[in-house]
């Protein structure tokens, strides 16, 4: 356990995620119009393939944080945490937030905001020097709850796929 979160209704435990909870990962992943356009079906072993590879890589590295809330043996919510050093900035180290995702019966009940203030408290404590992420523009209701928490949007993202 990595901590007690505490929102409307609910009390989770955030914690290590662990190959047993792959699959329900993926659901969150997938549980919205842009998240099935990517992640599309991920229900049989070979669709799970690349998620549990994935994974195995993830949790294998220390500058990488998966993490679940979960209550009552159930995941409810999942965010990627990772630890870039870098030159910029004096040599600081920044957070990187990746894929908060909060199951669709629990949007709203302050349990994402418990999840993401967790990340930055762990982010202060690891000594970073600023939190950053990224979320898809079609994504407004997500950009509101980020600037509720303190974010700004100061930069224009780009990628490229490949």
């Amino acid at each position: 356990m990595v901590a007690v979160l505490r929102a409307s209704g609910v009390t989770a435990t955030l914690r290590r995620a662990s190959a047993a909870d792959v699959p329900s990962i993926v659901e969150l992943l997938a549980d919205d119009p842009l998240g099935t356009a990517r992640e599309g079906g991920a229900g049989s072993a070979e669709q799970l393939a690349p998620y549990r590879r994935a994974f195995e890589a993830v949790d294998a590295d220390p500058a990488h944080l998966l993490l679940v809330a979960e209550a009552d043996g159930a995941v409810l919510a999942t965010m990627q945490l990772s630890f870039l050093p870098g030159l910029a900035r004096r040599g600081a180290l920044r957070a990187q937030i990746e894929a908060v995702r909060v199951r669709a019966d629990h949007r709203g009940s302050g349990l994402g905001r418990a999840m993401v203030t967790w990340g930055i408290e762990e982010a202060r404590r690891r000594g970073c020097a600023l939190v950053q992420l990224t979320s898809d523009k079609r994504r407004t209701q997500a950009h509101r709850f980020y600037s509720r928490l303190g974010f700004v949007a100061s930069h224009e993202g780009f990628k490229l796929e490949l």
